[in-house]
């Protein structure tokens, strides 16, 4: 692990009162960015703490990567004392990002009216499987759920025999990507105004609206003036290409690079074929040009391909087997993956922050805590005399690993 310098959000206070993956994943992204994350956890731990493979009880391989950059706090929030203790962290703070059910929060005395009228200029985002104007607002919702519930299910049956999920858990990344973008717009609204606010990030109209922006074409219209749905995406033959020693994909797509690939391919013909000399041709005879792209691609060795298309600025890359993503010359080269040594699991793989910033760098500051690591430094550090802290351990009203 690096010193770093200070992140674009050094000196804000987060507060992670989630679970699983979405709303952990929104918060590491803020303290990958600088922000001091605390995690308020149950004395238990999350199955995603608690998943395996680990080294040691919940310290899974998973949990390595999701909650870096942050603080465990472990606290029974059902108790006076814990539930005392989380809203005085609370008041330190000046973001909390939760993805417990509204009417859990209100039982709690955590709902996001209690905790505004406490500090008006607290930002509060509470991300749920649905938004709270609708029938379903009370509903559980994982990330399956939503992929069925959302179109994305019906959109891989239509290539498929049957409506499938996604073997990731996209709807959990997406919207972990869209609490942090929203918690940013919030804090850019606070520093200009002073107001803090609640926000709302639902699972379900947000992978609605991420999944209708490409798909929903002629249906924008009232009335529709086309079909539903984007053809080249749903052609049954959009897939990596068997070249002749493997996988591949090789993506022609403007005028120009369709004309160099038929070019390359020593087929002159297609150049000139009707079906295929416009962007709206090709969408109209879509597998067959796809059907071809998989004849053609035979041809060559990827190694071949890739001087081919790289020579006439066609987007091409070799199918990468993900368990092999480290040795790969490029990802290697940027420093994606970074070895590491934590305190307690040992060496590990720490996948890096992608995005690259000039003066403000994000990246590991800290490692992924044990459950409940910082209990006794949070709250001695917001107030609480270290006697009342150790008497709410002895308790079991928090815990400290």
């Amino acid at each position: 692990m690096h010193e770093l310098p200070p992140g674009c959000l050094d000196g804000i206070r987060v507060i992670d009162l989630t679970t699983i993956l979405m709303g952990p994943l929104g918060t590491r992204i803020l303290g990958d960015l600088g922000a001091d994350v605390i995690r308020i956890e149950t004395l238990e731990g999350d199955s995603l703490r608690n998943s395996v493979p680990a080294r040691n009880p919940g310290m899974s391989g998973i949990l390595l990567n999701v909650h870096r950059n942050k603080r465990s706090v472990a606290l029974d929030l059902k108790s006076d004392m814990g539930r005392e203790a989380a809203l005085t962290i609370i008041d330190s703070a000046d973001v909390v990002v939760t993805n417990m059910r509204r009417s859990a929060l209100t039982r709690l005395g955590l709902g996001p009216e209690t905790l505004s009228a406490r500090k008006p200029e607290l930002i509060v985002c509470v991300a749920n499987g649905y938004g709270s104007g609708g029938p379903y607002a009370e509903r559980a919702a994982y990330d399956d759920a939503v992929q069925a519930g959302s179109g994305l299910s019906w959109l891989v049956g239509q290539v498929q025999d049957r409506p499938g999920y996604l073997p990731t858990i996209i709807a959990d990344k997406v919207c972990g990507m869209v609490i942090a973008q929203a918690v940013l717009a919030a804090l850019v609204h606070r520093y200009r105004t002073g107001q803090g606010q609640n926000i709302e990030v639902p699972m379900l109209e947000t992978m609605v609206a991420f999944n209708l922006l490409d798909h929903q074409r002629g249906h924008v219209f009232e009335p529709p003036i086309g079909p539903f749905g984007y053809d080249r995406l749903l052609s049954p033959y959009r897939r990596p290409v068997r070249t002749a020693d493997g996988w591949a994909c090789i993506l022609p797509y403007a005028n120009q690079q369709w004309q160099a690939f038929f070019r390359v391919a020593d087929r002159p013909d297609l150049a000139t074929d009707a079906r295929f000399t416009d962007h709206n041709a090709r969408i109209a005879n879509i597998d067959e040009l796809y059907r071809l792209l998989d004849e053609i691609a035979a041809l060559h060795t990827i190694a071949e391909w890739q001087i081919l298309c790289d020579a006439n600025s066609i987007p091409m890359s070799p199918v990468l087997d993900l368990p092999d993503a480290a040795a790969d010359p490029h990802l290697a080269a940027v420093g994606l993956f970074e070895p590491e040594n934590h305190p307690s699991e040992g060496h590990y793989r720490n996948v890096a922050e992608p995005v690259r910033y000039e003066h403000a760098p994000a990246g590991l500051r800290r490692h992924a805590p044990r459950l409940g690591q910082h209990t006794i430094e949070v709250l001695t550090e917001v107030g609480f005399d270290p006697g009342v802290v150790r008497a709410m351990l002895d308790a079991g009203q928090a815990r400290e690993t």
